[in-house]
């Protein structure tokens, strides 16, 4: 870790305003999050046949850390400009919390669609088991609590919950955009501290009704975050955060290497598995040497970022992503967040027709193929509508 975190540190913004950077938008952020945003989708269908194929189960991290890093990225890229330019300081928080604000409301309609999925599943298919699962139990339990919870984010459904830690994080960026490009370090330094306090002592924002905290805790993955936004912020000037070491390369690829065969051959991970328990017992913080996700432990964390190194670190990537081939996922990504929202209601409703249908690779195959193929629909008309977002 701390060879990784001196590479990060080894190349941050400037104090200096920013010269303008490049005009031509980088293929790779777009694609690989529109491919985030397809594994996504599997994942939240669970026991379809295609979910085995997704990054989860060849790395400790998944889609969720790439989403939230590659978002942390395209914020930087957005409105850093604004917070380094004298005079705009108002309009970038304007519109920094004006996405926030954006992102809110998109998360409560999603929310209320999202039980309207559920009950379809109930009234269509005569199958109610949906309504027991991804705490939508808790609104039949305790429905005038649930009822204030979802306004104020303390009760989000299941596979609902990542775009209220996006807008929390946006919420505080202006912060780092400000100290950023006057004590880079410190920032990042600090954010690394607040990931290892907060996950070591399970600080979290609260739950209600239910106890315990949000399944996503921001405190922690905020660092995701931050690394992304000091990574936007410095390809907005035209330069990589962390510049291309083949050392790093080395060491990242050996690591990913390493996890790969953790996760693929048993053997591997039963050997080394029982070294971190005895870590544990000889006073190692929790947070290191678990797995969970909620806290972004260590294991998780030292993935993504290897992952995100590594495979930024090879030029040729750029001009590959760029092939025609992966243009419908580079539309996906452009329009992220309808594309998202779509997906989860999708995911939703196709959860209680699994509960049907079983593990079938042919009805699967039907199922996503349909589900992406309508995500894909929608963002292409916005790419191709008047006016649409980028």
């Amino acid at each position: 870790m701390l060879m990784i975190c001196k590479g990060l540190l080894s190349a941050m913004p400037e104090t200096t305003v920013p010269p303008r950077g490049p005009s031509l938008r980088d293929p790779r952020l777009d694609v690989f999050r529109g491919l985030c945003l397809v594994m996504i989708f599997i994942n939240h269908v669970p026991g379809n046949a295609f979910e085995r194929l997704t990054s989860r189960n060849f790395g400790f991290s998944d889609a969720a850390e790439a989403f939230v890093m590659m978002s942390g990225i395209a914020a930087g890229l957005a409105y850093s400009r604004d917070f380094a330019t004298p005079g705009r300081i108002w309009a970038g928080l304007g519109r920094v919390w004006g996405r926030a604000w954006t992102l809110y409301l998109v998360h409560l309609t999603v929310t209320a669609w999202a039980l309207a999925c559920a009950a379809v599943v109930v009234l269509w298919l005569n199958n109610g088991q949906l309504f027991r699962e991804n705490e939508f139990n808790v609104l039949f339990e305790q429905p005038v609590k649930v009822l204030l919870g979802v306004p104020l984010l303390t009760h989000q459904f299941g596979y609902t919950n990542i775009l209220p830690l996006y807008a929390v994080l946006l919420l505080a960026s202006p912060l780092v955009f400000w100290a950023g490009r006057r004590w880079p370090l410190v920032v990042l330094g600090l954010s690394f501290l607040l990931w290892a306090v907060a996950a070591n002592w399970r600080l979290n924002l609260p739950r209600y009704p239910q106890s315990g905290g949000w399944f996503f805790d921001p405190f922690c993955w905020q660092v995701l975050f931050v690394v992304g936004l000091l990574t936007g912020m410095a390809t907005k000037e035209g330069r990589r955060l962390v510049p291309i070491r083949p050392w790093l390369q080395w060491l990242t690829g050996g690591f990913l290497l390493f996890v790969l065969l953790w996760q693929r051959i048993p053997m591997v991970r039963e050997t080394v598995f029982p070294l971190l328990g005895e870590l544990y017992k000889m006073g190692a913080p929790w947070f290191l040497v678990a797995f969970d996700k909620t806290y972004e432990t260590l294991p998780r964390l030292l993935h993504i970022l290897a992952l995100t190194y590594f495979i930024s670190s090879f030029p040729a990537l750029r001009q590959i992503c760029g092939k025609a081939i992966f243009r419908p996922l580079e539309i996906m990504g452009r329009q992220a967040l309808p594309v998202f929202a779509l997906g989860t209601l999708l995911a939703i409703f196709l959860q209680g027709v699994k509960h049907v249908t079983g593990r079938d690779l042919v009805m699967d195959s039907l199922l996503l193929g349909l589900g992406l193929g309508l995500q894909f629909a929608l963002a292409w008309v916005r790419m191709n509508w008047p006016r649409a977002a980028a």
